[in-house]
């Protein structure tokens, strides 16, 4: 297996402000701000706009179901994780560059959905080598508080960005470089800022660790790496445990993958949140976000990956279950920052519960295969919220098609991960 040096401090900030560089891109694009302004700006109206950005997320998700594995059997094969990171996240970069090309005119939206799309799966492809360098800079006994350290420094980003750009840009009401707020060249701006900012915070941890040991050539990399792809079954089988956890991410993942794309659209769509408000709660939820996944970095390590993320699910479906009923913007901004604290601590402990149980010569491709169980059926959340939104011309209803997602989730890692701690 390559390993990598210099996993000292030095190597552990660097790893985790790829979290900083990286999370601007769910913060900024996917849930706050540009999912915002496609609604209310591009789209032909909310509730359409709701239904097309549901779909373009489900698209998304279809094709990460289909690349993931491929892609983590291939770099298990091809000996380092690093080149991949490298070129996925160029690959986003490129394409959150171009929202900057999406006027507010219905005539760009197919536009606008292409570009999130190609940006989002690269995203979470980018994902899958950056969660499989976690091992080779983190101790076993450091696996949880490492990851979550991650999360929390990732929600602090996103907070980070979403402050530059409601100060110098979306709020200003004279946008720094003269931007035009007429054609929303304030708000659509936030495409290629957020592409810099994820460019040079992305550098550190493309520079400072190094990986060492045998580096096949793609091609052959790639034949293998196929061939092992018709093994994952017989290895799934094998590794019952692994199999039920993959299974239980599947849900309660794709249950989070709709609520961060829709919970903006929701603020402002039920809420009457103009775009400046949005980002405003945005960063309280952030900051709440990774309060809650630095906290809990601790008790991932002492009470274990399971129960930690059995805490936050239940705390996310008990809250999230009365965002659907509240009325008030008050009420509304209260439980969505009392939400915030529970987002991390799921997401980070599943990172290093897959960490803590993956074999070390099947280490990116069980990461491989935990990207494609929180992207399998990533198609499904947006898809049935977008139809059923349609349906009952209703943003609650559509958003109440989250929590089962949860609730089931739950029940699987519950009754069939047990022997996983």
């Amino acid at each position: 297996m390559t390993q990598a040096t210099g996993a000292s401090r030095g190597a552990v900030a660097a790893w985790c402000l790829y979290d900083w560089a990286s999370s601007a891109f769910p913060a900024v694009i996917t849930t706050f701000v540009f999912a915002t302004y496609f609604t209310q700006g591009v789209a032909p109206d909310p509730v359409t706009g709701t239904a097309m950005w549901g779909h373009a997320t489900a698209i998304a998700g279809l094709c990460i179901a289909l690349l993931a594995p491929v892609v983590g059997a291939i770099a298990d094969h091809g000996g380092r994780q690093k080149p991949y990171l490298a070129f996925f996240t160029l690959v986003a970069v490129v394409a959150c560059a171009c929202l900057w090309g999406v006027r507010p005119d219905p005539a760009d939206a197919l536009f606008a959905l292409v570009a999130f799309a190609v940006a989002t799966v690269a995203f979470e492809i980018a994902a899958v080598f950056y969660n499989a360098l976690l091992p080779k800079v983190a101790s076993p006994e450091k696996l949880g508080r490492v990851s979550g350290w991650g999360w929390g420094l990732g929600y602090v980003g996103g907070i980070v960005c979403l402050a530059v750009l409601l100060v110098a840009f979306v709020q200003n009401p004279a946008p720094l470089l003269g931007l035009d707020r007429a054609a929303a060249e304030h708000v659509r701006v936030v495409g290629p800022f957020t592409a810099l900012w994820w460019l040079v915070f992305a550098l550190p941890v493309l520079l400072v660790l190094r990986e060492t040991g045998p580096r096949e050539p793609l091609g052959t990399a790639l034949r293998k790496g196929l061939s092992e792809i018709r093994g994952t079954l017989a290895f799934l089988r094998a590794r019952r445990d692994i199999a039920w956890f993959l299974a239980a991410n599947m849900i309660y993942t794709d249950g989070l993958t709709t609520l961060f794309a829709f919970g903006a659209i929701y603020a402002a769509g039920s809420f009457g949140m103009a775009l400046e408000e949005v980002i405003v709660f945005g960063i309280a939820l952030n900051l709440s976000a990774g309060i809650g996944a630095f906290a809990f970095a601790w008790i991932d390590d002492r009470l274990g990956s399971r129960r930690t993320i059995a805490i936050g699910l239940v705390c996310l479906t008990a809250i999230g279950a009365a965002l659907l009923v509240v009325e008030s913007k008050t009420a509304f901004w209260i439980l969505g920052v009392a939400i915030g604290p529970f987002f991390g601590p799921v997401q980070a402990a599943s990172r290093s519960l897959a960490a803590r149980i993956a074999p070390a010569e099947h280490r990116t491709q069980v990461f491989g295969l935990f990207a494609l169980s929180g992207r399998i059926t990533a198609f499904m959340g947006p898809a049935i919220l977008g139809t059923v939104t349609l349906a009952f011309d209703s943003q609650r209803a559509g958003m109440a098609t989250i929590l089962p997602f949860f609730v089931v989730g739950l029940i699987v890692l519950w009754r069939k991960v047990a022997e996983l701690r």
